[in-house]
C-alpha cells in the first residue's frame, strides 16, 4: 500500500559544537539587499506607510498642529544648525553629522537583527540572511514526486532534498520480515520501516536522525531487534489513529 510522505519533516536543532564566525559586516549587509528574498519591497513599503500616516495626521487635523510642531522642530534644528557651523565649518561638520547619523542607523538595524537572531538561532553557527537566501532558493525549487521503497527511495530523497523542498515521496510497504514484519504481524500497522528511512533521509538534521531512528535495541524482553524509529511511528499511529495522520504529524 503506497502512502504519501509530507515534505521536508523534522527541523531539529544542531547539537554540534558551534563555531562562532565573524564575517564582513559589509558583505552580510548587501546580502539583505539580495534579490528574491522579499525584503525591500517591505521596507519601502513600510516607509511608504509612514509617509501617508503623517500626511493624513496633517489632513485630519487641518495642518495646524503639526505644522506648529514641525516649525518648532525647523527652528530648533536651524538654531542648533547655525550653531555648530559656527564653531565648525559646515564641509567638516555636515560630513560628521552624516557619519554619525548613519553608523546610529548601522548600528540600530544590526542590533535589531542580533536579537531577531539571537532568538531564532541560539547555536549561532549561520547567518539569518544565509538561512534565508537557502530557504527562499529551496522554496523555489522544482515539485518532485518520487514513488519507490527500500533503501533507493529514501538515498535518492536524501540527494534531492538539497534541490527543492517542494517534494513528495510516494512509498511502497510491503516489509514482512524484522522489526517492521514483527510489529506488522502482532500490532497489525503498516510496515514502517521504509518510512522511516524517507523521515531520517529528509530531516533537516540528518545525521542525527538517522542514527536515532535507526538505533536498535540489543536487550529486552520484546524491544531486542526493534528499532527507535518504527516503534515512534508504531506509537504515533497509536497516537492519532491513523498512520497517514501519524506520518503528517512526525513531518512538522
Amino acid at each position: 500500500m503506497p502512502l504519501k510522505l509530507f515534505k521536508r519533516p523534522f527541523r531539529t536543532k544542531s547539537y554540534t559544537t558551534p563555531i562562532h564566525r565573524r564575517p564582513n559586516s559589509m558583505n552580510r549587509w548587501f546580502k539583505w539587499l539580495a534579490p528574491g528574498l522579499f525584503i525591500k519591497r517591505w521596507l519601502l513599503l513600510s516607509a511608504l506607510g509612514g509617509v501617508f500616516f503623517v500626511l493624513g495626521l496633517a489632513i485630519w487635523t487641518k495642518q495646524a498642529p503639526v505644522f506648529r510642531i514641525t516649525r518648532l522642530i525647523s527652528n530648533l534644528i536651524s538654531n542648533t544648525l547655525t550653531f555648530i557651523t559656527e564653531l565648525v565649518p559646515n564641509s567638516v561638520s555636515g560630513p560628521i553629522v552624516v557619519f554619525i547619523g548613519l553608523l546610529f542607523l548601522v548600528l540600530g538595524q544590526s542590533r535589531t537583527l542580533g536579537a531577531i537572531t539571537e532568538v531564532l538561532m541560539p547555536d549561532g553557527n549561520e547567518e539569518l540572511v544565509d538561512r534565508l537566501v537557502s530557504y527562499r532558493r529551496l522554496h523555489r525549487g522544482p515539485k518532485i514526486v518520487a514513488l519507490g521503497g527500500g533503501t533507493g527511495l529514501s538515498t535518492l530523497l536524501r540527494g534531492l532534498k538539497n534541490y527543492s523542498t517542494n517534494i513528495t515521496a510516494i512509498v511502497t510497504v510491503a516489509d514482512d520480515g524484522g522489526s517492521s514484519g514483527r510489529l506488522r504481524r502482532e500490532i497489525g500497522i503498516l510496515p514502517p520501516g521504509d518510512i522511516r528511512n524517507c523521515l531520517a533521509a529528509l530531516a533537516d538534521e540528518e545525521k542525527l536522525l538517522t542514527e536515532l531512528f535507526q538505533y536498535r535495541f540489543k536487550a529486552g524482553n520484546g524491544l531486542e531487534g526493534h528499532s527507535f524509529g518504527n516503534l515512534f511511528l508504531t506509537a504515533m499511529n497509536e497516537v492519532t489513529g491513523d498512520l497517514e495522520q501519524a506520518i503528517a504529524t512526525s513531518s512538522k
